[in-house]
């Protein structure tokens, strides 16, 4: 049997690695000797500092934050003490955060002045690399959070997916589906940040091409619920529709780009039929999606007053 693949990148492995510390934050059991400085071995420090002088990561990937975690956190860092340290580097007359918010965050609840760190020495392609592994690797982040940290990750340091992967222990595929994400309507985007609708939800939803269809079963899932099996059968069964559509209708360049034309004019799906032997006649089919969808685009074409 092949043995199973590693999921520590080398980051994180750089992270911890000289510290030697398990990741916990469930707050069990008091700080150990075995983080105290004259127990501590390598070339980083671990030293008591005051919570005003850390300032926070600018590429922190994490955006929301369950303060009833938090205030369970404080509530343990008062009764326990601080059992894992944060993770900071010195900048100016100060330090920067690498890794530990939500510790930081919990301590400055517990109206504690100081906290336990280690001192590392990191430059900036590390701090984006740490603080994304660190939340990676704790299931911190929801699927968008996570989805922007790689976009962001890739643009700021010029690599290519392959190369991020390789760097945080990822396979490229996860990477590569999980900024597929970003190409989701704005709607949907919230939905999935707001734990409504899955990761697997969200997958599928990529497979539609008309945002108006994509948009309409998300606030389905949201507010009926859905399966992802139930989803992905309804979304392969609107593609085929749409096959089936392209290949009976043979239409003309000139239709196609009317029908192109209006639909950027409306903001939504329309077709255009002929019928007669010269073609000049037909029908002209105009798709809406949900009544707010019906009512905008009844009114570009009549007004209530001619009703």
């Amino acid at each position: 049997m092949a043995e199973p693949r590693k999921r520590l990148g080398r980051g994180l492995n750089s992270l911890l690695s000289s510290t030697r510390l398990q990741e916990n934050e469930t707050q069990d059991s008091p700080v150990t000797t075995a983080l105290t400085p004259d127990k501590y071995t390598g070339i980083d420090r671990i030293i008591e500092i005051g919570v005003e002088k850390i300032n926070r990561n600018p590429h922190q990937p994490r955006s929301y934050w369950d303060q009833d975690r938090l205030s369970e956190l404080a509530d343990s860092i008062k009764a326990n003490g601080l059992i894992q340290p944060i993770i900071v580097r010195e900048m100016g007359d100060g330090y920067q955060l690498i890794a530990g918010e939500r510790r930081l965050r919990a301590t400055r609840m517990a109206d504690k002045n100081t906290i336990l760190a280690i001192v590392k020495e990191a430059n900036e392609e590390q701090m984006v690399e740490w603080a994304l592994i660190e939340n990676i690797h704790r299931a911190d982040l929801n699927p968008l959070e996570r989805a922007l940290a790689y976009q962001r990750y890739l643009q700021k340091f010029a690599i290519n997916q392959s190369d991020a992967a390789e760097k945080l222990g990822e396979d490229r595929s996860t990477i590569a589906n999980y900024i597929r994400l970003l190409e989701l309507p704005d709607d949907v985007k919230q939905l999935l940040s707001e734990g409504k609708i899955s990761m697997g939800h969200a997958r599928a939803l990529l497979g539609l091409k008309i945002q108006r269809q994509q948009v309409d079963l998300a606030l389905h899932i949201a507010n009926k619920g859905m399966s992802v099996r139930e989803l992905e059968k309804k979304v392969k069964s609107l593609q085929q529709g749409e096959d089936i559509e392209k290949t009976i209708v043979q239409k003309g360049a000139h239709v196609l780009e009317l029908e192109q034309e209006m639909a950027q004019s409306l903001g939504t799906k329309v077709q255009i039929k002929t019928a007669g032997k010269n073609k000049h006649r037909g029908k002209i089919i105009i798709e809406f999606y949900n009544l707010d969808d019906f009512d905008r685009l009844r009114s570009k074409f009549c007004n209530d007053s001619d009703l």
